[in-house]
């Protein structure tokens, strides 16, 4: 897949995800094979751009390219100016958010609440296309309620703004996480614009991708929760779509060597203290779903060294069967 002057390997893409897509993820994530690796959202406001939580959320060194950085924020000018500072500190694409539901950044007209104001939409893409030079995508719901989606006719303005590529979760902005996502809407918007087009929302399996996939025209997927605890599943997924053959699962010894590697990453990014408390959700998840992994997840939150998880987790996944 072509965006701008980068070629992508694949089209599977990892969500940006808040508090999860931090620099050690998505390195993981891009060595199994993701196509590209989108940041958690970092905020437009100016005086939040200095703060501890803005500019760990910008570190990408050691990191392969492109770049993908997201953007939040409901003023066109502070968008531009945002996008423009992250290409300055080496983002090779600019993604925009209109797809976040949290009612923080909705709250603020951000995120999919600017779904139910086009004109604003329209301002805002075409301002941040028009300061950087690097490729600009964009993430957006299927529309601000079920009664009202309006997924295509924002995919044409960002069309017609200079928008690069266009991903989709089959949701809209009432909705939330709740029920099933739909893709109706998402082949709606495939058939009705020329830019690329990623669908995104409830797919976990390597079925359920080739399903959104040949039931949308979408030209790729963008995996969101179902990576959580597993940054291999992009290996499993390209495997399946390539030959309709499953992948093993990864070995006991391959999990504890990701989840340790991962770890380690954490607590470099953030420190001992704060890595050690973020790491504690990694865990969990890492250990879903295994042998003992319910018990180990409510012993391991009470761990307070990065020394104690790193070792725990070790012995965990020695002992897990899995």
């Amino acid at each position: 897949m072509q965006l701008g002057t980068h070629v992508l390997r694949n089209g599977l893409f990892v969500a940006p995800m808040a508090g999860v897509t931090d620099r050690p993820f998505r390195m993981l994530c891009r060595r199994f094979g993701a196509g590209l690796a989108v940041s958690e959202m970092v905020s437009a406001r100016p005086d939040l751009r200095t703060t501890r939580k803005s500019r760990l959320r910008r570190e990408h060194s050691g990191e392969a390219g492109p770049v993908s950085v997201q953007i939040a924020g409901a003023d066109p000018l502070m968008m531009a100016e945002a996008a423009r500072v992250n290409a300055a500190e080496g983002a090779q694409i600019i993604d925009i958010n209109m797809g976040c539901p949290a009612k923080k950044v909705c709250n603020v007209a951000a995120g999919s609440a600017l779904l139910s104001d086009e004109a604003l939409v329209a301002r805002i893409l075409e301002a941040v296309v028009a300061a950087v030079d690097v490729p600009v995508t964009l993430k957006i719901r299927t529309g601000p309620d079920p009664a009202r989606r309006n997924a295509l006719r924002i995919a044409r303005i960002a069309e017609s703004a200079g928008v690069r590529l266009l991903a989709v979760h089959g949701r809209t902005r009432a909705c939330g996480f709740r029920g099933q996502a739909e893709f109706e809407t998402v082949a709606e918007v495939k058939a009705g614009v020329r830019i690329p087009v990623i669908a995104n929302g409830d797919i976990g399996t390597p079925e359920e991708a080739r399903r959104v996939l040949q039931l949308t025209g979408a030209d790729g997927i963008m995996i969101g929760r179902a990576a959580h605890g597993r940054p291999w599943i992009f290996r499993e997924f390209s495997h399946f779509l390539e030959t309709s053959i499953h992948l093993a699962p990864p070995s006991s010894a391959e999990m504890r060597a990701v989840a340790l590697e991962h770890l380690q990453g954490i607590y470099a990014l953030y420190g001992e203290e704060l890595g050690v408390r973020i790491a504690r959700k990694h865990i969990g998840w890492y250990a879903r779903g295994l042998p003992g992994g319910e018990v180990f997840r409510r012993e391991a939150v009470l761990i307070l060294s990065a020394p104690a998880q790193l070792a725990a987790v070790g012995r965990f996944f020695d002992g897990s069967g899995a």
